[in-house]
């Protein structure tokens, strides 16, 4: 058995680095006023950061009698006597810091390659400082992360925040200033919970904000506007338009606030505004369906886009009917994935055995098409050994009786176009007995890693595609109508 003697080891570095007499490098930091040198050894810098041992190779240094000697004006003595800390002795101590400190720590983990690190300060700010984040800082903090391309959970985290109450965060001067990748990051998010109106009225604001022909001119009345206006700002705004959930702006706000602009919108998306407006529904859905607020859904097999159609389809609607805000509140609670459960019938059976609505999604090797199926009853089996083995003699298979159970594909991940839908038409037997389920007369089911799809009178015969497949991956989800 290995020993280990972590404690030892570092209060022995810590006195190597608080008495360096054989040291080889001197790092002056900080700049004006603000700088001091630090005394450090070669060897440790180079083995415990990527940054250093590029930065401290021979030919790239200056030496002075020996020593080398290096320069780093962008962090401040306080921040490098806690990188040094955490070189040697692999111990930090945030409590005692400024927030703002340790926000800057962020940033110099990034550049000197401390990955460790950085996971580490990432934690602490999420966790340990979560109220200077939300109260005055998000903006700073996700400024900061955004430029940091290893720090995605403290964009999140930031972008949950801001979604929690945008309006304060969006009609703010703030706002208008915002970086591109940001915005974009938050106009895509499915639960930013804040009036559509709202979104266009200050994304039109950023965008002129933005555009510096019309920072110049009287940009508040449009009327005055010249061709040329309208196609910078066009430019400024192209692939934020696509984001606006036009579906949920009122044909009033419209014709008031959005048509005005129509030069900088796309002709296709115009049109399927307009004909929604009259119709009702989309039938080419270029623009996107209202952000499913309340809806939890996290899934590696298909996108979120994808969820307004299932959604509808629980609820007996037409794909392509735009949902009302009520209809989309659902959770989606994952209970078995295959890549981590393992794909086989014992596995599904373990995590499914419940009598609650259950969504499947499957995605086969060699193919982008995605199989699906809901039951509104669920999968279980309730019976022991021998209480089942009599059942067998009586009835052959334990099972549920449903008339809400469908069978779907999409042709990829996120296509709202190209879609199949089968309807049961009369009560199925839905059973898991046998394999890993099966959604009644061997319609649709799982034996193994092996999925079958076939045709059966008790369904809707819609366009299917028969057949034998092989799972690349499998999941379950406990579907629950939320108030």
């Amino acid at each position: 058995m290995t020993s280990i003697f972590h404690s030892g080891l570092s209060k022995d570095f810590s006195s190597i680095l608080n008495d360096a007499d054989d040291f080889n490098v001197i790092i002056q930091v900080g700049e004006n006023n603000d700088v001091k040198e630090f005394r450090a050894h070669s060897v440790v810098l180079r083995a415990r950061s990527a940054y250093f041992k590029g930065a401290l190779s021979n030919e790239w240094v200056t030496k002075k009698d020996g020593i080398i000697l290096y320069n780093k004006p962008n962090i401040t003595p306080t921040i490098f006597d806690l990188v040094l800390k955490y070189i040697y002795t692999g111990e930090l101590d945030l409590e005692k810091f400024r927030s703002k400190d340790v926000l800057e720590l962020l940033v110099a983990s990034d550049e000197l390659v401390l990955d460790e690190l950085l996971e580490h300060v990432q934690d602490y700010l999420i966790k340990k400082r979560t109220t200077w984040v939300k109260e005055k800082n998000s903006v700073l903090v996700l400024d900061t992360a955004f430029r940091l391309m290893s720090c995605k959970r403290l964009q999140d985290f930031c972008l949950n925040l801001i979604c929690i109450n945008p309006q304060p965060f969006i009609t703010s001067d703030i706002f208008l200033s915002l970086d591109k990748d940001i915005l974009y990051s938050l106009l895509e998010r499915e639960d930013l919970q804040i009036d559509e109106n709202v979104v266009w009225e200050y994304l039109i604001k950023w965008g002129i904000e933005q555009t510096p022909c019309l920072i110049s001119t009287d940009s508040s009345d449009i009327t005055k506007w010249n061709n040329e206006n309208y196609e910078e700002l066009k430019k400024t705004l192209d692939k934020f338009i696509p984001l606006i959930r036009f579906v949920e702006i009122s044909p009033t706000v419209y014709h008031d606030k959005v048509k005005p602009y129509k030069h900088i919108i796309p002709n296709n998306i115009i049109k399927e505004i307009e004909e929604f407006y009259s119709k009702g529904t989309l039938q080419n859905a270029t623009i996107l369906l209202p952000r499913a607020r309340k809806t939890q859904f996290k899934s590696k097999i298909i996108k979120k886009n994808l969820i307004p159609t299932i959604i509808n389809w629980i609820n007996k609607r037409d794909a392509k009917i735009i949902p009302d805000k009520n209809d989309l509140s659902y959770k989606f609670g994952l209970i078995y994935r295959g890549s981590k459960d393992e794909i086989n019938n014992n596995s599904f059976q373990k995590k499914c055995h419940m009598k609650e609505p259950i969504l499947v999604l499957i995605k086969c090797k060699n193919s982008r098409r995605i199989f699906g199926g809901y039951t509104s009853t669920g999968f279980h089996r309730v019976f022991d050994d021998f209480e089942r083995h009599s059942y067998r003699i009586r009835n052959n298979h334990s099972s549920t009786l449903s008339n809400g159970n469908f069978i779907f594909t999409f042709e990829k991940n996120d296509d709202t176009q190209n879609m199949s839908l089968s309807r049961v038409k009369s009560h199925c037997n839905i059973f898991n007995n046998y394999h890993g389920f099966n959604f009644g007369k061997s319609i649709l089911y799982m034996q193994h890693n092996t999925l079958y799809v076939n045709y059966d009178f008790h369904y809707d015969h819609k366009k299917r595609c028969s057949g034998k497949y092989i799972i690349e991956e499998i999941e379950a989800f406990r579907v629950v109508k939320m108030k």
